[in-house]
């Protein structure tokens, strides 16, 4: 029935540094960037490797996350690597602050988190 995840919506507070993390440090690709006058919002779609897309919002005055990560809802959003300590070398020349890496119990997998400007959790997880 389904075939993948298509995209995940991401609103952001500061949208110049949140385009700024995710294309120039992250290195994802611009789709296409739209501005929705009658919002005063930015929409940016965003391509990864496999094809999966981020959509980043800004929308005004919207609310902060409540807790970080344990919020209902949308707990974070895991990214596949193949090599961890590559992505958290460049990570960190780029001053993004990580967490240290942590073995998943049931998958025996490397994986940690970082967050984005807005401290929305991140995850780095190695295939």
């Amino acid at each position: 029935m389904f075939n993948g995840i298509h995209h995940v919506a991401i609103i952001c507070n500061d949208y110049l540094v949140s385009k700024h993390f995710y294309t120039q440090i992250l290195g994802f690709k611009v789709i296409a960037e739209h501005y929705r006058a009658p919002r005063r919002s930015y929409k940016l779609d965003l391509a990864l490797p496999d094809g999966s897309q981020i959509e980043l919002f800004s929308i005004p005055d919207s609310p902060a996350r409540p807790s970080y990560p344990e919020a209902q809802g949308l707990r974070h959003l895991a990214f596949k690597v193949d090599d961890i300590e590559a992505v958290i070398a460049h990570l960190e020349q780029q001053q993004v602050a990580l967490e240290p890496i942590r073995i998943d119990e049931y998958t025996n997998k490397r994986f940690c988190f970082f967050s984005d400007p807005d401290g929305l959790p991140l995850e780095l997880y190695e295939r």
